[in-house]
């Protein structure tokens, strides 16, 4: 009996973190004893929140799942380098649409030639969460529009504190 921890990686930026993520990576933990969420740290991106501000928000917001731990780290660089340090099986990425397949099928193909033992696993947004996007909440909240039931509470004050609404 193999005693080997099931590892996967769910990378992305959490610029917020949206109750779709969150969904997610319960289901992630379903499958895997340990699922990181791994935020990417990409400096040429105009985030509206810094790394360790999505670190913390993360470490509130995150549901304590039976039975799967779940950690929280960030990265930068290639993903399969990261997968590899962390001695993940897997990379977990949430599909809402095509559009996000055809992305998402490019980068899991990339990774493969890659790295080959590291799979990519796509799990279906649930239909409540399938429109919702990061880009997207922000937009409709910096236009004043309401985002209760797309962001944890948490996010969405920190969201009026960040941007004084």
């Amino acid at each position: 009996m193999s005693t080997e921890i099931r590892r996967a990686i769910y990378p992305g930026s959490f610029d917020p973190i949206t109750n779709g993520h969150l969904d997610i990576i319960e289901r992630g933990c379903k499958l895997f004893d340990e699922v990181v969420v791994a935020v990417l740290n990409n400096p040429d991106k105009n985030s509206l929140f810094s790394v360790d501000e999505r670190l913390q928000m993360l470490r509130e917001v995150l549901p304590k799942a039976e039975g799967c731990r779940i950690r929280v780290d960030s990265f930068q660089g290639l993903l399969v380098e990261y997968a590899a340090a962390q001695n993940a099986r897997a990379i977990v990425r949430g599909i809402r649409a095509i559009s996000d397949y055809e992305y998402e099928l490019q980068m899991a193909l990339m990774n493969r030639r890659l790295s080959p033992g590291l799979e990519t696993i796509f799990l279906m947004s649930g239909e409540t969460y399938s429109y919702i996007s990061s880009r997207l909440v922000k937009q409709v909240f910096t236009l004043g529009g309401r985002i209760e039931g797309l962001v944890p509470p948490l996010v969405e004050e920190r969201m009026r504190e960040k941007l004084n609404k």
